[in-house]
């Protein structure tokens, strides 16, 4: 589980928005003394008969709510989802989580919101919802407003990467640096792929393009934590977006960690011109 917002301000990263949660054991294992029967072969049919067709199962609304979301089709996934939360008493958080998402995408942020808190409510420790009520307000370009819901997220799961990167970004939007790439860091340590396509929890947002220097300090964490390769990629794309404060990269301590990577030395030294749009 990309929406953008302005002069492409905003991003949102959505790998696996619907994957709210994993099936646990079917039954358990099993003891010595409650061991399964044994499989019985299937009978076969008796002579001049043939075998009935097998009954398809049909899909629930939960289910078809999922497949339209898949599909974008999200007016009709709130539609399914509300259908799937009144047949079952409208108690169930992850449904409410999930209609939130589904009004995120429509960017009905009104009504995301009521369903998130409908979520925190029902389940006082379901870190998602307060994530995506943060979400709501960084897409409304009020990041200040949204810290207090990433933090919370944080609180009920701290090891969520996707939460620190998006309190990271949000500390970013408010020109708060040295929180923001504490943040980023604390996530890429979590889960060195959490700024790949996809989110391992909740929705991701990036501040991608807000100013000439985001791709410059994404390119300091990741030398930060050795990791060249990607340091040289975000760099060249701080080159790209219009940086060229040479001087910033030769006195950062982090840089030095990668200055002798090859493809580090062959971009100083040949760093690309700026792209105009």
């Amino acid at each position: 589980m990309r929406v953008t917002i302005g002069m492409r301000m905003l991003g949102i990263l959505t790998g696996c928005l619907l994957g709210l949660g994993a099936a646990g054991w079917a039954g358990g294992q099993q003891t010595e003394e409650q061991q399964a029967p044994p499989t019985l072969p299937t009978p076969e049919p008796a002579p001049g008969t043939t075998a009935p067709a097998p009954t398809k199962r049909e899909l629930g609304l939960e289910e078809r709510a999922d497949i339209f979301m898949a599909r974008k089709a999200y007016a009709d996934a709130v539609d399914y989802y509300n259908r799937a939360l009144a047949a079952v008493g409208r108690a169930n958080p992850a449904l409410w989580n999930k209609l939130g998402i589904a009004h995120q995408q429509q960017l009905d942020y009104r009504r995301a919101r009521k369903a998130y808190k409908e979520a925190t409510k029902r389940d006082k420790a379901f870190a998602e919802p307060w994530n995506n009520l943060g979400t709501t307000y960084y897409l409304q370009d009020k990041p200040k407003k949204s810290v207090k819901y990433y933090r919370q997220a944080i609180k009920l799961n701290p090891k969520s990467a996707s939460f620190h990167i998006n309190l990271g970004t949000s500390y970013y939007r408010m020109k708060n640096i040295s929180q923001a790439i504490e943040e980023w860091s604390t996530a890429l340590m979590l889960d060195p792929n959490v700024l790949k396509d996809r989110s391992t929890l909740g929705t991701v947002v990036q501040a991608r393009g807000t100013d000439v220097k985001f791709y410059f300090y994404m390119a300091k964490v990741f030398a930060s934590l050795g990791r060249a390769e990607e340091a040289v990629r975000y760099l060249r794309r701080a080159f790209e977006d219009g940086f060229d404060e040479l001087k910033l990269l030769d006195e950062d301590a982090d840089f030095k960690k990668v200055s002798q990577f090859p493809a580090y030395i062959e971009l100083r030294a040949n760093p690309p011109k700026a792209i105009k749009e």
